[in-house]
């Protein structure tokens, strides 16, 4: 195991979930708040340990395995809490985290057979308008004037649109391995 900067970056990524549900759940107003800044900060994370990796020569198959372990579990984490706190729709969230159930397993799948699936572009926006939509949703009351209940929800609707969009690119993709069998 190669713990690289942008490695660990990734790691404290996966220990501010618990940070994250922690503050999740301080008293009204301050946990939007608090919450929304965690979960900022490991949004921007996400990004920036990326580009350590790319810019440093630091790329490593531990990063490529921990990075979307660490994606999907502060998205799942931060979906099911909005829902519990009825901030998000049940069905979107629903269809989003069966999406990456889906796609993450038949990525697997694809790895056990030597196929390297790349992310698509879908799914880079895909990512970037579900951490717009749980940012406003955290932050439902509003932020500076602005209405973020209604800009996370909009954000959450096309977040869905663009999840079954590059879940059907991947299944597309795969279909020439489908075909193969076992």
């Amino acid at each position: 195991m190669n713990w690289t900067l942008s490695n660990k970056i990734t790691a404290m990524r996966i220990v501010l979930v618990p940070v994250f549900i922690l503050a999740f759940y301080l008293p009204a107003p301050l946990s939007y708040y608090a919450s929304g800044l965690i979960f900022a900060i490991a949004g921007w994370s996400d990004w920036f340990d990326g580009y350590l990796a790319r810019t440093r020569g630091e790329e490593t198959a531990f990063g490529r395995f921990l990075d979307p372990v660490a994606d999907k579990l502060l998205v799942t984490v931060a979906l099911i809490l909005l829902v519990e706190a009825d901030f998000a729709s049940t069905i979107l969230v629903i269809i989003l985290i069966s999406r990456e159930i889906i796609i993450g397993a038949l990525r697997e799948w694809l790895a056990e057979r030597a196929v390297v699936v790349h992310v698509s572009q879908m799914g880079k926006w895909k990512t970037l308008t579900q951490m717009f939509a749980i940012e406003g949703l955290l932050l439902h009351d509003g932020f500076f004037g602005i209405p973020m209940q209604e800009a996370g929800t909009a954000f959450l609707w096309l977040a869905t649109v663009l999840s079954l969009w590059s879940g059907y690119e991947y299944l597309k993709g795969a279909m020439p391995e489908f075909r193969k069998g076992s």
